[in-house]
């Protein structure tokens, strides 16, 4: 055969696109050259191929060989082509099963010793294979684990080119090698904390089981030493676990993030990038495959801005297309990568760079105009998205009074899970299921309460005190507030409570 064919996915984000591998032989002087604009990685695959192919004992014909990576139209970025090149090439002169190499997806990189080595992405990669029909798929060895957990495909994970070659019914004498391994799994699942912990702070604890039970974002301000750190890393903790199809997104941009994924975990991500961290980081890009950033990896989970006065204003600026579209776009040359970004923002911050403006028995030595610069880091738009505001003061006392109401992980959980659900049957007729979900021209219009519920907002708005983006998330947090009082119809303590929690609970 002069002509065979086989597949291999290019990955633009998390979408991944189906590329067949055509490989001609001709009689013509001798050369690799591959086809069907690949980025400068895919186009060293050549070298690798035939150094490979030769270590491996696997002869690749001494005449032109010519590699198209079809639709030609789509730019290939990254080496996760070279195994599918490989047995596309050797299959013009190989005895193998054609049909068989024809309908099976090949994906991983080639070492000059022939074995194969992991790539990042691979999750996604055969979650787009699955979903294209095709039931076959060649992982290396080190990607084994992450590429069984999606469901009704054969994954065989090899650990050289010769192990392939043999699947596909060639033959090869060529002695066993050791597997490539993938980094080091880690457990992103750390102790549990429990909200039992936080000392002396009811008000700041039941705001956040109304930010978990909404899916609202917060702003914590207060000195240091009051509580927001260890409050912002207990809200994974009441979150509900992710179910199905959010654990396998997640694990999806682990996966082209470059961490080995070995399981779906049910827990929410949590992120907490440095105040130092660039855009970049926070959005993602990178040469080859496009990386994920913050924003993108705590994707259904929390992102925390720990010294939110001390990121730079434009990178907090970049957080508010993502807030309110739920994704992330990340353009380079000629190509434009989306990731989901539905995440929970929490964002803490001292009153001045010292920390003791406004602090009983603190004393603050910084000028006005340092306390005003600090402050606008956080800029009107981006204040605006922020749902719940939460005023901290350093708690008084080192004990749990006897007569104090302790809230526990679990407790809060429970709460959090009947308020969810409440809102889902709410909103059963239409496409969400979280109150912070839900648009404001629906709050407005076919969900809008009594006009004498929400006066107090109205009258807001009329004043200049509100925008209407403001207004309607003061909607969805009084509805989350009715949710967890049991409430069947928003009332008017409610919209009043919602009103409390954004401007300053515990001030």
């Amino acid at each position: 055969m002069t002509v065979a064919r086989t597949w291999a996915v290019a990955l633009t984000g998390l979408r991944g696109d189906l590329v067949e591998v055509e490989a001609d032989v001709s009689s013509q002087t001798p050369e690799f050259s591959i086809i069907g604009l690949p980025d400068k990685a895919l186009g060293e695959a050549g070298r690798r191929v035939r150094n490979a192919c030769t270590n491996r004992g696997l002869d690749l014909p001494k005449r032109r060989i010519t590699v198209n990576l079809s639709p030609a139209s789509l730019p290939k970025r990254g080496s996760g082509f070279d195994v599918a090149i490989a047995i596309a090439a050797l299959a013009t002169s190989v005895r193998m099963d054609a049909a068989r190499v024809a309908t099976t997806v090949h994906i991983g990189e080639l070492g000059l010793d022939g074995r194969l080595r992991p790539v990042p992405g691979v999750l996604p990669a055969v979650v787009a294979a699955q979903r294209a029909g095709h039931g076959r798929v060649v992982v290396p060895a080190g990607n084994a684990a992450e590429a069984r957990l999606v469901d009704g495909v054969e994954v065989f994970a090899a650990v050289c080119l010769a192990e392939v070659v043999r699947w596909h019914g060639g033959s090869s004498d060529a002695i066993e090698l050791a597997a490539v391994e993938a980094p080091s799994s880690v457990d992103i699942e750390d102790a549990p904390l429990d909200l039992a912990d936080v000392v002396g702070q009811p008000e700041a604890v039941d705001a956040l089981v109304v930010a978990a039970a909404g899916g609202h974002h917060i702003l914590m301000s207060g000195p240091p030493g009051a509580g927001k750190t260890m409050l912002a890393r207990r809200l994974p903790g009441i979150l509900p676990p992710l179910d199905d199809e959010a654990a396998l997104s997640v694990a999806s941009v682990r996966s082209l993030a470059g961490d080995a994924v070995t399981r779906l975990s049910r827990t929410p991500p949590f992120e907490s990038p440095h105040h130092g961290a660039t855009a970049a980081a926070l959005i993602g890009g990178g040469s080859g495959i496009v990386r994920p950033g913050a924003i993108a990896r705590a994707s259904d989970g929390v992102l925390f801005l720990d010294e939110g006065g001390e990121f730079p204003a434009s990178v907090l600026d970049a957080l508010r297309q993502p807030l309110e579209s739920g994704m992330i776009q990340v353009h380079r040359s000629g190509v434009a990568a989306t990731y989901p970004a539905r995440f929970q923002l929490v964002v803490a911050t001292n009153p001045c760079p010292c920390g003791q403006y406004g602090v009983v028995g603190g004393l603050c030595e910084c000028a006005p105009q340092a306390i005003r610069r600090y402050t606008r880091r956080l800029s009107g738009p981006l204040l605006d998205r922020i749902d719940i505001d939460l005023r901290l003061q350093r708690v008084s006392s080192a004990r749990q009074e006897v007569d104090a109401r302790i809230v526990t992980s679990a407790e809060a959980r429970r709460r959090v899970a009947e308020a969810r659900d409440r809102a889902a049957r709410r909103w059963s007729s239409t496409p969400w299921r979280r109150n912070a979900d839900v648009p404001g021209t629906w709050l407005r219009g076919p969900a809008a309460p009594p006009a004498e519920v929400i006066r107090p907002l109205d009258v807001a708005l009329r004043r200049g005190a509100l925008t209407l983006r403001g207004y309607d998330r003061l909607l969805r947090v009084a509805w989350t507030v009715a949710d967890i009082a049991g409430h069947d119809r928003l009332q008017l303590d409610d919209v009043g409570r919602a009103l409390y929690l954004r401007q300053g609970a515990g001030a």
